[in-house]
């Protein structure tokens, strides 16, 4: 069976007027097999959010899709008309956006939010929406569906919103749940009961899942496997077991290090020095080379590819292969 997602080496590009456009997504790689639960890491600004709403044909305008290919349920998306894209979001695609407070009317009702993929592609009316709603919002634990199917978006808890955006992401019943940064503004217990809730439908609803975050120790709790993203291209992939215990990226290295209790240097937490660079002040070569401890001439000099390593995993670094990217 091919995979529901296969995006190969994914540029997204913005106009700059008077100036050269601006590329914040150049070499993103990600494959999603059925069932599969991959996470996708990275610091603000290595591209993740631009990659997924890449796969759904959401690039806000003028942004376009300019390289690589992306498949989703084996639909080229860059050759298929608006129509079928349309079709494909919502209905085989489950979208849960990252602020909760932006993605919701505030003068509209939880319950009618909640079931917009369900009347637009089901063709649900009237008393099967209502039950739907409050089908959905019991479905990801929240107390009393129906008083929160009646309420409005400002008398939710930012957990409780949470939740009701992943409810409305599953309303057409997909086959694939895209969540962007659902823990980014929770505390760390809503944290874990959100992860607790994806784990859950995953396995119900036999869904495939894409679980991106900042937080790598997170992901590796809930992913199969990992894609680690930095500076607007894919840099690791990785079984999620494999990547936590032998990274082979000095930038996936560093996030294990930096998160909270697992490296601590004269009682403060590591960091990793320095900053993503903005598109358009990517250096020449390796974009991680000058954060990197371990980089040496060559890493300045020429762009790594992303290569295949043992037991299946990707990596772009002159420490593991010599191969370079043709543009380097």
């Amino acid at each position: 069976m091919p995979p529901i997602v296969d995006l190969r080496g994914l540029a997204v590009t913005f106009p700059r007027p008077g100036r050269d456009r601006m590329r914040p997504v150049d070499g993103v790689s990600l494959v999603v097999n059925e069932g599969e639960t991959v996470g996708v890491v990275g610091e603000s600004g290595c591209g993740k959010t631009l990659s997924a709403l890449a796969l759904l044909r959401l690039i806000p305008e003028p942004g376009t899709v300019d390289g690589g290919s992306i498949r989703v349920a084996g639909v080229d998306m860059r050759a298929a008309s608006e129509d079928e894209a349309a079709r494909l979001r919502g209905r085989l695609v489950g979208m849960v956006f990252q602020e909760p407070t932006q993605a919701f009317n505030p003068v509209r009702s939880v319950g009618f939010q909640v079931t917009e993929s369900a009347r637009i592609h089901l063709g649900l009316r009237g008393r099967e929406l209502r039950e739907l709603a409050v089908g959905l919002l019991a479905e990801v634990g929240l107390d009393d569906p129906d008083r929160v199917a009646r309420s409005y978006p400002h008398q939710l808890s930012g957990g409780q919103r949470q939740r009701v955006l992943i409810a409305g992401a599953l309303a057409a019943d997909p086959r694939l749940l895209i969540a962007d940064e659902p823990t980014s503004a929770l505390d760390t217990i809503s944290q874990q009961h959100v992860v607790e809730l994806l784990r859950s439908l995953r396995e119900r609803r036999r869904l495939s899942l894409v679980f991106i975050s900042h937080d790598l120790p997170l992901v590796i709790r809930l992913a199969d496997s990992v894609a680690v993203l930095y500076a607007g291209e894919t840099v690791e992939v990785a079984d999620a077991g494999t990547l936590f215990a032998a990274p082979l990226h000095p930038y996936t290295r560093a996030l294990l290090e930096t998160a909270p209790g697992s490296s601590r240097r004269e009682g403060r937490f590591a960091t990793v020095g320095g900053a993503v660079p903005r598109p358009g002040e990517w250096v020449g070569g390796c974009r991680f080379a000058p954060r990197c401890p371990l980089a040496f001439a060559h890493c300045y000099a020429a762009r790594p590819a992303l290569t295949p390593q043992y037991g299946g995993r990707l990596v772009r670094c002159f420490l593991s292969s010599d191969a370079e990217e043709p543009d380097a």
